[in-house]
């Protein structure tokens, strides 16, 4: 089963599936999302068995990255921006799910506020096909949960760059609180201690040097 789903995922999601591959039972179905090639894949016992095309975020609102779960749904009483299905994520830091849309001509290009637009039919059969508790990988470039580089960081933002930092800085006593990928005053403060042990200037950012000396690099 792991060496099937291995050959049907992928190196590059498998830098976001490790987690599901070294379960004793990985799970039945399982959704990944690539938002390079704009397609939503879902595979069933490590095979592929649908594969749909989808909008992903702007590039002022870009799509969450990193490995989520489907944790709700809901049937919109109108046919209106979310289609006819909504499938929320389990993204920590705001509200993100997989819908339809009334704006098909979108799908195939960054246009969403953050969100995954599929054409309505194709929302309403993933939509039958998946529980709630359903994996969800997403992917936007060769390094995971980093996409396809490393991005300053200030505080107020909002994304799986900021929950990387939070984890190093967690695992190395600096931040107490959880790796929610909101960079808050805690993650202000944890950085402060952190960049003066460091030797590092004293700047409420994330840049370069500091990704440098928490030991975060760009790896496939």
């Amino acid at each position: 089963m792991k060496s099937a789903l291995r050959r049907a995922l992928g190196m590059s999601v498998l830098c976001l599936a490790a987690v599901w591959m070294a379960r004793a039972e990985p799970p039945k179905r399982l959704i990944v999302i690539d938002t390079q090639r704009m397609s939503l894949t879902l595979y069933e016992n490590g095979k592929e068995i649908k594969r749909y095309p989808i909008a992903a975020g702007a590039s002022g609102t870009p799509s969450p990255v990193g490995v989520f779960r489907v944790v709700g749904r809901f049937v919109p009483k109108a046919a209106g921006g979310f289609g006819t299905r909504f499938l929320r994520l389990s993204v920590p830091w705001g509200v993100y799910g997989i819908h339809g849309t009334n704006r098909p001509g979108s799908i195939g290009s960054h246009a969403s506020h953050g969100c995954f637009r599929m054409f309505s039919k194709d929302a309403e059969s993933l939509y039958a096909l998946v529980p709630n508790g359903t994996p969800v990988i997403i992917e936007a470039g060769p390094y995971g949960e980093l996409g396809s580089s490393l991005r300053q960081l200030s505080p107020g933002d909002r994304n799986a760059h900021v929950v990387a930092v939070q984890r190093k800085l967690r695992a190395m006593g600096y931040y107490t609180g959880n790796a929610d990928g909101v960079y808050g005053p805690g993650t202000s403060a944890a950085l402060r201690d952190f960049q003066a042990d460091h030797g590092l200037p004293a700047v409420d950012h994330v840049d370069q040097r500091t990704y440098d000396a928490l030991g975060i690099f760009l790896f496939e």
